[in-house]
């Protein structure tokens, strides 16, 4: 039986900043009710993972961001058709559309926890800022986690 909930953290461990997705992950794997959570990690979104949405009461993606101001931005999200599928770096909008497509049924409820990154660099580690940031990001999801399911549904953005 699939856990209620599903946290998706994506990224490349050897591409320095891009690594914060399973990081993240590594982070809460000590902390969040495993009985409830289950973590799932990759190097990047794939058409394959629309199946393990399935059955899920709440997603969270978790991927390193260029964009923004703030440490980290935690968002809902909705499905969306773009042409990402077709590329190495699938958004999580577009999964929630392939979702939506293959089994004819709505989506779980679903948000992004992006984490402002900024070297990318193969064979680098997470640089000192990224490191602050991600380190703000597990705080958040650990606390978030520790919610009940309903209270987190009824967040919207985050910081």
């Amino acid at each position: 039986m699939k856990k209620p909930i599903l946290v998706f953290g994506y990224g490349n461990l050897s591409r320095g900043d891009d690594a914060v997705g399973p990081l993240l992950l590594e982070y809460l794997e000590q902390r969040a009710d495993l009985t409830q959570v289950e973590l799932l990690t990759d190097f990047q979104l794939q058409i394959e993972h629309a199946l393990d949405l399935q059955d899920r009461d709440l997603v969270v993606f978790v991927d390193a961001s260029v964009t923004g101001n703030d440490a980290f931005v935690f968002s809902k999200l909705k499905p969306c058709r773009d042409n990402s599928y077709t590329s190495h770096a699938m958004s999580p909008a577009a999964l929630l559309q392939v979702f939506e497509t293959v089994t004819g049924q709505p989506t779980p409820p679903s948000f992004l926890l992006s984490i402002k990154a900024e070297s990318f660099e193969l064979g680098e580690a997470v640089c000192q800022a990224t490191a602050e940031n991600l380190r703000q990001a597990c705080r958040f999801a650990e606390n978030l986690l520790a919610r009940p399911l309903g209270e987190i549904l009824q967040t919207q953005t985050a910081p």
